[in-house]
């Protein structure tokens, strides 16, 4: 089996058994990695679309068609593993994609897309043709906008209540969050959070329990989104800034969070991102940063992660923006860099604070 490992696409995962194989988006194309034979390591087995900067990567798991979505580069689909693509992006009116997501509606599998501008597309036959949801803009937009050129706000994160797929959950950034409970046709904002949201993560036990990072801290909600606290600020000693949080479907008291010192407008002064992972085992009541194998106070960003629960225990990855790649595979008590010399794993130009330290 297969996972992916990019920003904007999947970051929870169920497998029998460990995956050997991780398909990674960088600046640079696609890269998939392969467990060593009889040992713990990895090494690079092909690398494809190399032209291509990709966002988003995801395996829809019923067809096992890969997706990657692009800076600039539209959308491309794979029905082979990864080996070989094609232009998948018909009706796709914005060629700038950042997110990715899937969910099984009564009709069959849908397939979503992010973009920047934000806007939200989504298809019924595995991208050969898309339809936009125009009512993710029918809310006040004025206000959407982003901090870096060129000031226009992104789709950046899709996700789903864990027991109603047609519930949709669309983080943007920065713009705020909205939510849908008919599967895109109207969206209302929910308010009482940071405007600039990374992630929404849903306790899949209890689906009232949401968690949001943004550029200030994470907010969580234990009533369904209707009010919300605010648990980490910009002075934590996660970090002020959270992005990739995870968390185990099967204990989902248990998470993790990646999260940097200060946010990228710092960056690119500083050309350090001092980036932390961080455990929690009560549901974010409390952090433990995490020292096992990972350096502390990273100096590039951590753009992607991902966790894979294979039943006695579980994986964790995380890829850095000067192109790194980190795994634990004992649930995140021992950390150790298996790639590194990839191109970097970055979310629009975030790599470039990091290049030129």
């Amino acid at each position: 089996m297969a996972i992916t490992l990019s920003h904007g696409g999947p970051t929870i995962y169920r497998s029998a058994e460990p995956s050997r194989q991780v398909l990674v988006g960088t600046i640079e194309g696609v890269v998939c990695l392969e467990r060593d034979s009889g040992g713990g390591g990895w090494h690079v087995a092909h690398r494809t679309l190399t032209d291509k900067h990709v966002h988003a990567l995801m395996i829809e798991p019923e067809s096992g068609t890969i997706f990657a979505g692009m800076k600039h580069g539209s959308m491309f689909a794979s029905g082979d593993g990864g080996r070989t693509w094609e232009r998948r992006d018909k009706g796709l009116t914005e060629q700038n994609v950042y997110s990715l997501a899937c969910a099984r509606l009564a009709d069959g599998v849908r397939v979503f897309a992010g973009t920047e501008p934000a806007h939200l597309f989504y298809s019924d036959d595995l991208g050969r043709g898309w339809t936009e949801l125009p009512a993710l803009r029918s809310v006040d937009t004025s206000r959407w906008s982003f901090p870096a050129p060129p000031g226009v706000a992104h789709t950046k994160h899709i996700n789903f209540h864990p027991r109603d797929a047609r519930t949709l959950f669309i983080g943007v950034e920065q713009g705020g969050l909205l939510k849908s409970t008919d599967a895109g046709k109207t969206f209302q904002v929910i308010q009482g959070m940071d405007d600039d949201v990374h992630r929404t993560v849903i306790n899949p036990l209890n689906p009232d329990r949401i968690y949001i990072t943004t550029g200030i801290g994470m907010y969580v909600s234990g009533d369904g989104g209707k009010t919300w606290e605010q648990w980490t600020d910009l002075h934590h000693e996660i970090g002020g800034y959270p992005d990739l949080l995870v968390l185990h479907p099967r204990q989902p008291e248990l998470m993790f969070v990646a999260s940097a010192e200060k946010g990228p407008g710092s960056w690119r002064k500083s050309h350090f991102a001092g980036s932390r992972v961080s455990k929690s085992t009560d549901g974010g009541k409390t952090w433990q940063v995490l020292r096992q194998g990972l350096p502390d106070r990273l100096r590039p960003a951590f753009e992607a992660m991902c966790l894979e629960d294979w039943g006695d225990s579980f994986s964790l990855f995380a890829a850095t923006a000067t192109g790194e790649v980190w795994c634990s595979d004992d649930g995140g008590e021992h950390w150790s860099e298996v790639v590194t010399g990839l191109a970097p794993i970055s979310k629009g130009d975030h790599y470039a604070a990091f290049v030129t330290a």
